[in-house]
């Protein structure tokens, strides 16, 4: 098997960034959803509430971004807009985080404003995560160092091309793998779902610990091209893959040795 695409979101649920070599980090790979986006109330804003947020590209210098500009923000009809990272000794700023309460670090009006032009909401903030290991980690998954950033679960996620090809099968229409936002998209495994039966991986220079499979969202009928929704994959996982009440593909993985990984390495699993 080898790796066939690195996929990073430098925003939380914005364009994703496909890169073809990257840093894995303890909190998952440099400049994937460091920053995210809230509302008024400081509860966190996803693709689920603003499919915009699809047509968002964010860039950071692991994406290819300007060097020396810490987040680059483009979206149709605006004008690009350079974003620092706030100083370290910016206060923190609670954020509702689905069920947790996480701190962040407020990005400031610059950005503020741009993304509520771009998106047409006028209670939206930018903000940064400055420090991941901070982050409450379920013990049920999560052993002590290991961290994320604004992932959903883990700081690594992981699909097959043959998982992603099986579930466009099972589907009413075109469901390519991107729906998934996978970090991580392997070729060549035996057969699909093969990933379930998975306990470490090794790509390139970085080691990783399977932690759990992943539940999905509706957020996987959203085309992010035509921003229209429809009813598969999930009704097509809802037939095949349901179990305690959830669907489920991909799977959450943890960080157990930090490295370079790149699209062509091989992929060992045990």
């Amino acid at each position: 098997m080898r790796l066939a695409g690195i996929n990073i979101h430098p925003v939380k649920s914005t364009a994703i960034r496909p890169v073809e070599e990257a840093y894995v980090g303890r909190a998952g790979i440099v400049g994937d959803r460091e920053w995210l986006v809230v509302d008024g109330s400081g509860k966190l804003v996803t693709a689920r509430e603003v499919r915009e947020l699809f047509t968002v590209v964010a860039d950071t210098p692991s994406t290819g971004g300007p060097a020396g500009v810490d987040l680059l923000l483009n979206a149709p009809e605006m004008d690009p807009l350079e974003v620092a990272v706030p100083e370290r000794e910016a206060p923190a700023v609670g954020v509702r985080f689905f069920a947790k309460s996480l701190t962040a670090q407020a990005v400031g009006e610059p950005a503020d404003a741009w993304l509520r032009k771009a998106l047409g909401r006028d209670d939206l903030r930018l903000m940064w995560c400055a420090d991941p290991t901070k982050r409450p980690m379920n013990p049920a998954k999560y052993r002590p160092g290991e961290f994320a950033a604004f992932h959903d679960s883990s700081p690594v996620s992981l699909l097959t091309d043959a998982s992603a090809d099986q579930i466009e099968a099972w589907s009413e229409g075109e469901v390519p793998a991107r729906r998934f936002r996978a970090n991580l998209l392997i070729e060549g495994a035996p057969e699909a779902f093969a990933e379930d039966g998975w306990k470490e991986v090794a790509i390139g220079g970085a080691r990783f610990r399977v932690a759990a499979p992943i539940d999905r969202c509706v957020m996987t009928t959203i085309d992010a091209d035509t921003l229209e929704s429809g009813k598969d994959p999930l009704r097509a996982l809802a037939k095949h893959r349901r179990w305690d009440g959830k669907v489920w593909a991909a799977v959450h993985l943890a960080v157990a040795h930090p490295g370079e990984i790149a699209v062509g390495d091989d992929v060992i699993v045990s």
